[in-house]
């Protein structure tokens, strides 16, 4: 598990980086193929909390509990329908659309599937220096020496560039993921279910790598899961998410340790154990939240 190491220990800014307050957000009511009314669905309910600069909030919960849309709401690729989102102090949710575009380059996302999340036409390149021309860091030589560098630093070779995303396996397709959004130099990054799509043991290259881009780069994480056993080797805090509401928030060796919410104790309960001798009790949570 991983320690805190905020960049806030070196005096570089104050130690609340992502602000989140009252974040609600709510899918209207529609109308399916065949006319039936189907209900507005809140998704994200009254969500309040801190990612000092620095650390790794994991924000855990089952299918369905709202992780993904409070990640999405916060970066504004949804618009929340009501709460508040303060980056480095600014009012995120406020910002018309250029203030909005600049903003964006200092925060990233990692989605989850690496075979959807790039263009299957594109050259790995392009797709790594598309984020660097938008928003004009740098161009001809200086930005193909910026994707050669990227691509490095997640452990790809330069001479990659030229390829497509087929030639590559779905951990390497993350990783080029994981490269797009560091090619513009993000201070904060969700990462959005971005290990559930690989085996095991690539799952745990991609998270060593992630602790190491944060050590070097002093880089703040949400890290959204629904694994807790993932959860346990990178986390700093974990806030656990049941159907659109925070229902714990503790540091990760407290939550580990002693988890207080009987949603929490469940989710826990279903982590296995790498011992076929062992025998696990799985406890059941009672939906109605008794």
């Amino acid at each position: 598990m991983m320690e805190d190491r905020g960049p806030t220990a070196e005096g570089r800014g104050p130690i609340t980086l992502v602000s989140v307050a009252h974040l609600t957000h709510e899918f209207p009511a529609r109308r399916s193929l065949f006319g039936a009314q189907h209900a507005a669905k809140v998704a994200v309910n009254d969500v309040s909390f801190d990612i000092a600069r620095g650390e790794t909030l994991a924000l855990v919960g089952e299918s369905g509990s709202g992780k993904t849309t409070t990640g999405r709401a916060i970066l504004r690729l949804i618009e929340p329908t009501s709460g508040r989102v303060t980056f480095d102090g600014t009012d995120v949710l406020a910002l018309e659309r250029e203030p909005l575009r600049r903003l964006r380059r200092r925060m990233q996302i990692v989605f989850q599937d690496p075979h959807t999340s790039l263009d299957p036409r594109m050259r790995v390149g392009r797709t790594v220096r598309e984020g660097i021309e938008a928003h004009q860091l740098a161009e001809g030589a200086e930005a193909d020496a910026r994707v050669a560098r990227a691509l490095e630093e997640v452990g790809l070779r330069a001479s990659d560039a030229t390829k497509l995303p087929h030639e590559f396996s779905g951990g390497q397709r993350q990783r080029i993921a994981i490269a797009r959004a560091l090619a513009v130099e993000p201070e904060f990054i969700v990462l959005d279910e971005a290990v559930s799509a690989l085996d095991v043991i690539v799952q745990a290259e991609v998270l060593a790598l992630l602790v190491k881009l944060q050590r070097d780069r002093g880089l703040t994480y949400l890290f959204i899961a629904h694994n807790l056993a993932v959860v346990e080797q990178i986390a700093t805090r974990v806030a656990v998410m049941y159907f659109g509401r925070i229902v714990e928030l503790a540091d990760a060796k407290t939550l580990y340790a002693s988890p207080q919410h009987g949603y929490t104790q469940a989710l826990l309960s279903a982590v296995p154990v790498p011992d076929p001798r062992v025998r696990k009790q799985r406890l059941k949570w009672n939906t109605t939240g008794s």
